[in-house]
């Protein structure tokens, strides 16, 4: 029973399905997990234990009478605390919604549910997701489960933490620079970004209502095995009738795609933040293994890629932060994290007129379309996730680390899917990602190569706690 809970979300399904282990085993083994090492890492900020027991006893008791939810019957999982879930606090890390409790659950939460997913409780956050590290005055820190004295990530660090540690089968988390991807390489999970228009954001502590810019957040699914991405991808996809920019898009299945054959374009330096050798020793690592694979695979950078920063800056920064401003007046936060109070300073002073700021906007469809002409060429970008293996807490919050986030924050902008999983070690023992990307509306292409390079660079590992 206890490697049950390292299982893959797939197979814990079928082994509930061909009555294998029962729900209520599953839920009380993953339960034990959490007890056992939350107080170590402050992973899960919210356990609706009782609930979830009582969900596994009826989930039982259908199978027994031939019924089946579907395809995560009886599987336990946990939510990032920027997501509604009704009838459980989701504060989203900020002093004003720290007793919230919503009365409906988000669009994904309500999907995975009616699938028979069980929920077991929520995962720490920075205040309304806006950090690269997970810290904030409701719950305090998250650490690192490679090592207490690291940080996980941000902004679903909690995430990346429990479902490494085999806390929860998965997690869901939200992706506006980096916010899935960072903790699966810091973390050594994987986790996608879809693409931008694939999966509501209804119920996100963060709206949806970007317009323009709106392929900055989306949300995604965070596992051990790149199976369950697709998996869980395939249940939250597809319009709700609420969020306005969901596309009732095909989403393909990794199954069907041959990966011999596919371009793909590699970079180690993005020529903004120079990497350490062992992050490029990762990334030559999986070009290689592509290469063996069949894959046509060439050194090549974007040219348009050092622009990314000043259109983040831009984009983020033009309007003073306007929308957190709104958002922390509408949730009545008048105390805000450090992070949080040193963002909306830098932002006042980085404002810029309505003319300047919709000058931005052109620029951004202008990188998009550079993005996308370079991508003609190609069907695969890899490269890393971070400059980094996980830094110790606060140091990659400086100015000159946090422009590590450009290695994602590029495919936040293009709207793109991208999906990180494990392909090295740091030698001080700390999981190294590697992000591949695929052409737009590509997550088969992303998740295919990326659970080739699982198998060939050896994925998830256990951490020793």
């Amino acid at each position: 029973m206890d490697n049950i809970i390292y299982a893959s979300a797939k197979s814990m399904a079928q082994a509930v399905r061909d009555k294998e282990v029962s729900a209520v085993e599953l839920v009380e083994a993953h339960l034990g997990r959490i007890e056992e090492v939350n107080s170590a890492l402050n992973a899960v900020v919210q356990l609706a234990a009782e609930r979830a027991r009582a969900e596994a006893v009826e989930a039982d008791a259908a199978l027994a009478r031939g019924e089946s939810k579907g395809a995560l019957h009886g599987v336990p999982f946990t939510l990032k605390d920027s997501i509604d879930t009704e009838g459980i606090i989701t504060t989203g890390g900020t002093l004003g919604r720290k007793d919230f409790v919503p009365d409906a659950d988000a669009t994904v939460t309500a999907r995975l549910r009616a699938a028979g997913g069980i929920l077991l409780g929520k995962t720490n956050t920075p205040e309304l997701t806006y950090a690269g590290e997970t810290d904030n005055l409701v719950y305090g820190r998250t650490n690192n489960p490679f090592d207490l004295s690291r940080a996980p990530g941000g902004s679903s660090g909690g995430a990346g933490a429990i479902v490494c540690c085999g806390g929860a089968a998965f997690d869901i988390g939200s992706d506006t620079g980096g916010s899935v991807r960072g903790p699966a390489h810091y973390c050594g999970i994987t986790g996608i970004k879809p693409n931008s228009g694939r999966v509501p954001r209804t119920g996100h502590i963060v709206p949806h209502s970007f317009g323009a810019v709106d392929s900055l957040t989306q949300n995604g699914p965070m596992a051990r095995y790149v199976e369950d991405l697709a998996l869980i991808l395939s249940i939250i996809s597809g319009p709700d009738w609420d969020d306005p920019h969901i596309v009732p898009m095909p989403l393909g299945n990794p199954a069907d795609v041959d990966i011999s054959g596919l371009r793909v374009a590699f970079y180690t330096d993005n020529g903004l933040r120079v990497p350490t050798d062992e992050i490029v020793a990762a990334v030559r690592s999986a070009a290689n293994a592509l290469e063996d694979a069949g894959c046509l695979v060439e050194e090549d950078l974007p040219r348009a890629i050092p622009d990314n920063p000043d259109i983040n800056n831009q984009l983020s920064q033009g309007d003073g932060q306007a929308g957190a401003r709104r958002l922390l007046a509408k949730y009545g936060t008048t105390e805000t994290h450090e992070w949080m109070t040193r963002l909306l300073e830098k932002a006042s002073e980085n404002m810029v007129s309505v003319g300047e700021y919709t000058a931005a906007l052109e620029q951004v469809d202008a990188y998009r379309s550079a993005m996308l002409g370079f991508m003609e060429n190609y069907d695969v970008i890899v490269c890393p996730v971070s400059a980094f293996a996980a830094l110790p807490h606060g140091e990659s919050m400086t100015d000159e680390n946090r422009s590590g986030i450009n290695y994602t924050a590029t495919y936040n902008i293009t709207g793109w899917p991208s999906t990180v999983v494990r392909g090295g070690t740091s030698p001080d023992g700390l999981p190294i990602g590697v992000q591949v990307v695929a052409r737009p509306w590509r997550e088969d292409v992303s998740l295919a190569v990326a659970q080739y390079l699982e198998g060939a660079l050896g994925g998830w590992q256990r951490p020793p706690m």
